[in-house]
């Protein structure tokens, strides 16, 4: 009898906590948190994250493990620190700090100007003694690739404009000294006392105010920066003034800088740490870039102009070079160097590296462009764009590259044996994939050069290609005419290359000049099984060579297979997933360029049927009864989504973070097991977002039915916390395409670009049901409404679910499905549809303006899956254009179209919002001014929550409208009154 009074004692309590929960509103955004960076040391013993609120101050944390008693201590916590960097031993953590969040809002307010907003500052952090040391008005810093000691920044040193004195008698004396000593500014400090005299203070402190922000202007240096270069653990930097740019080398033995002189003259210099001596090595120059020193620390290169004014139309650059213990740098490139093209010549953007032996030099060259016309004025010069028909471009992809283009460069090896250029890459072969670091006997290149028109309508382009030897630039070509991806094995000696049109894998061998197919063994299919487009699907990819080229690791759908490059030993499969529908996945290690055979491997898991994530490791060596030459043991699988996976280097630990949609993203760690066959347990060390156990929350569940073409479907399902099986709830249906695989994602109350905001929704005491949808070619729509409709109903059947108070919402491509769905049935009472296409016709010749290609590929090939053109299957676009069938629309609707959208044209949404105003039907466009196909700004998306919550409370609730649902909002009363309160 206790033990039932307990019982019900307790569901009591249960019950009443649930019920006094709180629904989330839309000033809870702000506070929510997210983890935003993270970072694991080489030796997996140190980890730093921050934690960021949706708006407002966030912080790093370093935690730093005790090992005897296993244990994360808390070393420092940083206000508003982030870009974290640690450092090799993992004995220094060193970041940047924002301004407060306050202060940046304030001067924003203020309309400050650039030079005088907040700026950031940074922290030095000592791990063993936990110091923290701030640097204010920091732009940049760097850490050495691979030493330690060194740390060196970019320290602003505006200079502080003296205060203008604020007394007649301490201005006249200062005026009077300086006439007695400064001949030159006599006249005009006799005139400056004469108006002191004669017009009062008043007037003399604005005038002298604006003379002495002129002159200290004038007095400025050209370089806003000087350098800061610390010798860790001392704290005390030595201070280099005038520094634009600075390189530390790999080990952090040697920097390389230029130091501002005067106006247009420069000098670089390098600079030994150990000695912390500077030699000057080149001096007035009037520009200077791209300084890159060898992993040797014996060598120097950069590209500088010193013939040309700022001004000057045209600025020819040159290639110089340094040798640790030369008198100075030489320059050894320039536009007239045998081996540089007529009319080209080095350029400034250029990515000057040397290889990892340091005995080739790379750098950058580019064709020399005429000089901008300087006769004619400006405003007498045509505003004229030229469209080609023969472009390979159009013209608004041109425009949106063309700051790209005018940097483009190509890459180019200085010979030091010959003196000479040896040009790699051109206009034509524009990128060249180089191998082992650089040091590699072979590099590839592709072309498209000639077949790019194309692109406009197929989404790719066919490619030539080449084998090139870097030594001396000859060309091979290995194939022609071929859609593909390519992928060189580390030392350069195979380039291997998937086929998307015959689906299969091919090897070139650059030592025997061999093409052949690779993998053909393998009797699973490694390209996309579940593509749904018109369109050749994706291979699932490649994990990477292992040592010294010898195998290559391909995926498959769950697995993954080992296949020989030389394409003479069978095909062998490493991990066995399929059976149990389990993807495996290589986790790579940073900084190491290739898969080490014979040490255990880390991989990641995801469970296709549960949707469980988890980590296997994989070890070198056969079990007994097994064939697959690696024995792997799971260990760990959650019903959990894992995401941003990091490994030490030493491979003994995982750094990522777990979360699912009751729990936030949190930060753990993850560390291998002692032996063989036993099981580890991740240790968590972050807590996030407590506040969410005040508000009703909600939980997520998979959710199966037949779908109107006869085949089984998935959705996820999201019911609220306090959830009454016996009570009807309204329901919002949203979707993209497939979402069955977040089914453990955390989804924050947060303002959304213009997706649906679900677990605000929940929270308010709303269903939400989220279907996944696969398509039939030439029939988007029709599939569309198969699988949101069949589901819908699904749910409805399930008893929980008010069938007329259902709407339905989603956004981009989930937009046109709503304006589609719409137009075949009354089944929703309210729709919201972001950013849709409307008429397939005038969309299939538009432009997406966020990159400037036309939209002709995205219908014949991908997302809107037509699979022809307009003049082909017209039937087919007025099928899935929900302009020709408007007239059934029963669905009062709001739609989103946005007067800058990059991705789907605006008039889209004008052509959807005047028919329906054609036909007398309800309807609502909202347009933010200047924003993008997704909300951007973040006021934006706080008012779009507003607006979607207030129309849909009002459709499926019963609420009263508000007056921009019953009265709109005229153009007078903008920014007057926003109609969101009710009349």
């Amino acid at each position: 009898m206790r033990k039932y009074l307990f019982l019900c004692c307790s569901v009591m309590i249960v019950l009443t906590i649930s019920a006094q929960k709180k629904e989330l509103n839309h000033s809870v955004y702000d506070e929510w948190q997210s983890i935003e960076e993270k970072q694991i040391s080489n030796n997996g013993q140190l980890v730093v994250y921050t934690i960021v609120p949706q708006e407002g101050d966030g912080t790093l944390w370093i935690r730093r493990l005790i090992q005897d008693r296993n244990t994360w201590d808390t070393v420092a916590i940083i206000p508003r620190g982030y870009q974290p960097k640690i450092s090799n031993d993992a004995a220094f953590v060193i970041c940047k700090i924002k301004p407060l969040f306050q202060q940046t809002r304030q001067a924003k307010i203020q309309k400050a100007k650039p030079e005088n907003m907040p700026k950031d500052s940074m922290a030095i952090i000592n791990i063993l003694s936990g110091q923290v040391t701030k640097i204010a008005a920091v732009q940049t810093f760097m850490l050495p690739e691979k030493g330690n000691g060194i740390l060196v920044c970019l320290k602003e040193n505006m200079p502080a404009h003296e205060p203008v004195a604020s007394d007649s008698t301490t201005v006249l004396m200062q005026l009077k000294k300086k006439l007695n000593g400064t001949q030159k500014l006599e006249d005009s400090l006799k005139k400056q006392v004469q108006l002191l005299e004669e017009k009062g203070f008043q007037y003399f402190n604005t005038y002298s105010a604006k003379t002495s922000e002129n002159g200290n202007k004038m007095n400025e240096p050209g370089v806003k920066t000087d350098l800061y270069i610390f010798h860790l653990p001392d704290m005390q930097p030595q201070a280099i003034p005038k520094v634009q740019h600075v390189q530390l080398s790999k080990s952090g033995n040697t920097i390389a800088y230029d130091h501002w002189m005067a106006p247009e003259n420069f000098a670089v210099y390098w600079y030994q740490t150990t000695s912390r001596q500077s030699n000057s090595i080149a001096q007035h120059l009037h520009e200077t870039n791209g300084l890159t020193i060898d992993d040797q620390d014996t060598q120097l290169a950069f590209v500088a102009e010193k013939d040309s004014s700022s001004k000057a139309l045209q600025r020819f650059f040159n290639l110089y070079y340094y040798k640790n213990g030369d008198d100075s740098a030489r320059l050894i490139v320039h536009r007239y160097t045998k081996g540089v093209q007529k009319n080209w010549a080095v350029s400034q953007y250029g990515n000057n590296h040397f290889s990892e032996s340091g005995k080739r030099l790379f750098f950058g060259t580019a064709p020399i462009l005429p000089p901008k016309d300087t006769a004619t004025p400006a405003f007498e010069q045509a505003g004229l764009d030229i469209w080609h028909y023969a472009d390979e471009d159009i013209m608004p992809v041109q425009l949106k590259n063309l700051e790209r283009t005018l940097h483009k460069n190509y890459l180019a090896r200085y010979d030091f044996t010959a003196d000479t250029v040896v040009q790699l890459a051109n206009t034509i072969f524009e990128n060249v994939m180089e191998t082992q670091k650089s040091d590699g006997r072979y590099f590839y290149a592709y072309t498209d050069t000639g077949k790019r028109v194309q692109k406009q309508w197929q989404g790719f382009t066919f490619k030539d290609v080449y084998v090139i030897n870097p030594d001396n630039g000859h060309r091979n070509k290995i194939v022609s005419n071929i859609k593909m991806r390519m992928y060189p094995s580390v030392n350069g000696q195979f380039l291997l290359v998937y086929n998307e049109i015959l689906k299969k894998y091919s090897c070139y061998n650059a030592e025997t000049q061999q093409y052949y197919t690779v993998g053909k063994d393998i009797n699973v299919s490694l390209y996309d099984e579940t593509n749904d487009m018109p369109d050749d699907a994706y291979n699932y990819g490649v994990a990477g060579f292992t040592e010294n080229d010898q195998f290559i690791w391909l995926y498959d759908r769950f697995d993954i297979w080992q296949v020989d490059p030389m394409g003479k030993a069978r095909s062998i499969q490493i991990t066995n997933g399929r059976g149990t529908k389990t993807q495996y996945r290589y986790i790579a290690i940073k900084d190491q360029p290739f898969i080490v055979s014979n040490q255990p491997a880390w991989l990641k898991v995801f469970n296709e049927q549960n949707k469980y994530s988890g980590f296997t490791l994989s070890f070198p060596g056969a079990p007994s009864n097994a064939t697959m030459q690696r024995k792997n043991e799971i260990v760990l699988i959650v019903p959990k989504s894992i995401n941003g996976v990091e490994p030490d280097k030493n491979l003994h630990s995982l750094l990522f973070t777990m979360e699912d949609y009751t729990n936030s993203p949190n930060v753990f760690i993850l560390n291998e097991p002692k032996s063989y066959q036993l099981k580890s347990l991740p240790v968590q060390l972050t807590e996030l977002n407590l506040q969410q156990q005040q508000y009703n929350w909600g939980t997520a569940h998979l959710f199966k039915w037949k779908a109107y073409d006869g085949k089984m479907a998935e959705g996820i399902l999201y019911k609220p916390e306090n959830f009454d099986s016996t009570k009807k709830y309204p329901m919002i249906v949203y979707f993209y395409e497939r979402n069955n695989q977040t089914l453990y994602n955390y989804i924050p109350p947060a303002p959304t670009p213009s997706r649906l905001n679900i677990s605000f929704f929940v929270s308010r005491g709303y269903v939400v049901f989220v279907p996944d949808i696969w398509y039939r070619k030439g029939h988007p729509g029709e599939s569309a409404y198969d699988y949101i409709v069949s589901g819908a109903r699904a749910v409805v059947k399930s008893g929980f679910v008010d069938s007329t108070k259902i709407g339905i919402q989603g956004q981009s491509w989930g937009g046109y499905q709503t304006a589609y769905v719409i137009t075949r049935i009354n089944l929703f009472k309210a729709a919201w549809a972001g950013a849709p296409v409307v008429n397939m016709f005038s969309a299939y010749g538009g432009i997406r303006w966020e990159t400037g290609v036309n939209r002709q590929f995205q219908y014949e090939k991908t997302q809107s899956r037509i699979g022809a053109d307009i003049w082909q299957r017209p039937d087919l676009y007025i099928e899935n254009s929900p302009l020709f069938h408007l007239k059934k629309i029963q669905t009062p609707l709001v739609i989103m179209s946005n007067d800058a959208d990059g991705a789907v044209p605006w008039y889209q949404g004008i052509e959807f919002y005047t028919a329906m105003r054609r036909l007398n039907k309800p309807v609502w466009l909202l347009v933010y001014n200047g924003e993008a196909h997704n909300l951007v700004e973040r006021r934006n998306r706080k008012d779009i929550q507003i607006r979607e919550q207030q129309f849909f409370d009002w459709q499926l609730k019963g609420d009263k409208p508000v007056k921009w649902l019953t009265e709109g909002v005229p153009a007078v009363l903008k920014g007057r009154d926003w109609g969101l309160e009710t009349n």
